[in-house]
């Protein structure tokens, strides 16, 4: 029976379930905050995690930036704790996945500034950054044809603008220096290999470039950047492959080094976070749960991420700043509680015999404090709170509390709304991620869609999903497919509750959630972010 090590810096090694003879996966996840990663089995079950905050600087507004030495050394100390104690030869595969930031390297690879304060250290343009607004907007007026596969209209988000602001704003001390532009899980597919390959998922996502057709030389030429054409696609990618490939010969003597694992195993072509939430959660065998889904393709089933950027800076942001916060963090401390699991509680307490969900009838949040990434792409909505009292009092902000829960709720419902009006059919959720595991959030999920709502039984399931990658690099299973039906299970699902059926449409028609544009960013692969950007960082 494995056990429980407390780590240097206050973080504990989670170690759990009885160890069998058997491969393991590492799967390395980099959020917006932290490094994690996870030692996992066969079968799916994760057996050891650890995690490593990682820096963000905020020189000034909109602009957010990290570290690609500093992510990797936190891949390092991570991936070294979830391999103690065991025989790291039974470790057959490695897969990593990240946020959307974009890496800037020379022609050495070493790191270029992507500041004007010349830091070179501070090489990632995070993928929340907001500085290309102007860029955004001219390329979103060619109305380019590549446009149409991201909903009409290209977010801020993407690398296209940030490429652009790097070669308008820092000529000199980056742009021409550049040798390679990486999305930030293929930054950590090269360090670990040393192949400079691309992943399908990031490029396709981010980058515009497409599965059929590769990339579109005229939607280059059209927005300023023609660079990329005269030199083959070289410095953002001219050789592409699906996540879960295996890149070159494996890990490297260098990089085996650093992680504490050994040399050549395999390493997988990587993931956007996201997306291996997804991975992790969705092909779960779920025969005997009374779900639409079952016997119908996995088209038919949405995966929904909750970790930083679609949920917790927006429930954070609202909750934080309310004059009862104090309080709140006073009684929940004393009871050994979160924050939120006190606000669940007290929830209950307040709503007495009524559902809970009637306690906003007259309370309603828009949480576009952040702008907008799906399904409307607009970065300049801001976020609306209506039907506030004068009374500031712990009632208030509980009710606040769930008000904005169910605001990302809707986000969730609008997105769906929009997939459908673009083709798709879906008729259960999947939900993974840190708030996946607040009850509520859950539940409001399932009230509001009108969908039910599948929990994985391994609730990390984004580390699950890298895991996967590397599994499928290592050979052990036949596809992605196969070791997606081994590898992720069913823990729980949960039902809507019918009753609150009427209270929740009529709350989505009066905060015009309804409205749909022709636009509408909708994600083929059926993996989503609500309201992926709802507001600013703590």
């Amino acid at each position: 029976m494995m056990g429980e090590q407390t780590r240097e810096g206050g973080g504990t090694i989670m170690l759990g379930g009885d160890q069998e003879p058997g491969n393991y996966y590492v799967g390395v996840d980099v959020g917006t905050g932290s490094v994690r990663a996870a030692l996992v089995d066969q079968r799916g079950i994760l057996l050891a995690f650890a995690d490593q905050p990682i820096n963000q600087w905020e020189p000034q507004f909109n602009h957010h930036e990290q570290s690609s030495e500093d992510i990797w050394a936190a891949c390092c100390v991570v991936t070294k704790q979830v391999v103690q104690g065991i025989d790291v030869n039974q470790i057959r595969g490695l897969g990593f996945d990240a946020t959307c930031s974009l890496v800037v390297l020379d022609k050495q690879f070493r790191p270029l500034p992507v500041n004007h304060e010349g830091d070179a250290h501070r090489n990632i343009i995070m993928w929340l950054d907001h500085r290309a607004v102007s860029q955004v907007r001219r390329i979103n007026e060619t109305k380019h044809s590549v446009l149409q596969f991201v909903g009409g209209v290209m977010s801020v988000e993407m690398q296209a603008p940030k490429l652009l602001w790097l070669k308008e704003n820092l000529r000199e001390t980056c742009w021409d220096k550049a040798g390679h532009f990486f999305d930030l899980p293929d930054f950590l597919s090269w360090k670990a290999t040393g192949v400079t390959a691309r992943s399908l998922c990031s490029l396709v996502c981010k980058w515009t470039y497409s599965a059929e057709k590769g990339w579109d030389d005229s939607f280059w030429k059209m927005i300023g950047l023609e660079d990329f054409v005269a030199d083959n696609y070289n410095k953002i990618g001219n050789q592409v492959l699906p996540p879960g490939a295996s890149l070159g010969n494996g890990l490297t003597p260098e990089a085996a080094k650093d992680l504490g694992l050994p040399a050549g195993i395999a390493v997988a072509a990587s993931l956007i976070d996201a997306h291996a939430g997804g991975l992790g959660v969705i092909g779960a065998d779920v025969r005997g749960y009374g779900l639409a889904c079952e016997g119908q393709p996995v088209t038919s089933r949405l995966a929904v991420i909750c970790g930083t950027s679609s949920c917790h800076m927006g429930i954070d942001h609202m909750v934080q700043g309310h004059a009862a916060f104090p309080e709140l963090q006073a009684k929940a401390t004393a009871r050994c509680q979160s924050v939120y699991a006190y606000l669940n509680s007290h929830l209950d307490l307040i709503k007495k015999a009524q559902p809970v969900g009637f306690l906003t009838v007259d309370l309603h949040v828009w949480p576009d404090f952040h702008g907008n990434r799906s399904p409307l792409a607009d970065l300049t909505l801001k976020g609306m709170v209506t039907g506030l009292k004068l009374s500031q009092d712990l009632d208030d902000l509980a009710i606040l509390y769930l008000a904005t829960v169910q605001a990302i709720a809707f986000g969730t419902r609008l997105i769906i709304e929009a997939m459908e009006a673009g083709g798709h059919s879906i008729s259960t959720l999947f939900l993974c991620g840190g708030l996946s595991k607040n009850p509520l959030f859950v539940q409001m999920h399932a009230d509001i869609t009108g969908m039910p709502v599948v929990l994985s039984q391994e609730v990390e399931s984004v580390l699950v999903g890298a895991a996967i990658l590397g599994a499928c690099a290592s050979g052990d299973f036949a596809s992605v497919q196969e070791a997606m039906a081994r590898m992720s299970k069913v823990g729980k699902v949960v039902f809507p509750r019918l009753e609150d059926k009427s209270l929740h449409q009529n709350s989505f028609l009066r905060t015009s959630f309804q409205t749909i544009p022709e636009s509408a960013e909708t994600c083929s692969t059926g993996i989503i972010n609500p309201h992926p950007t709802s507001a600013p960082p703590a």
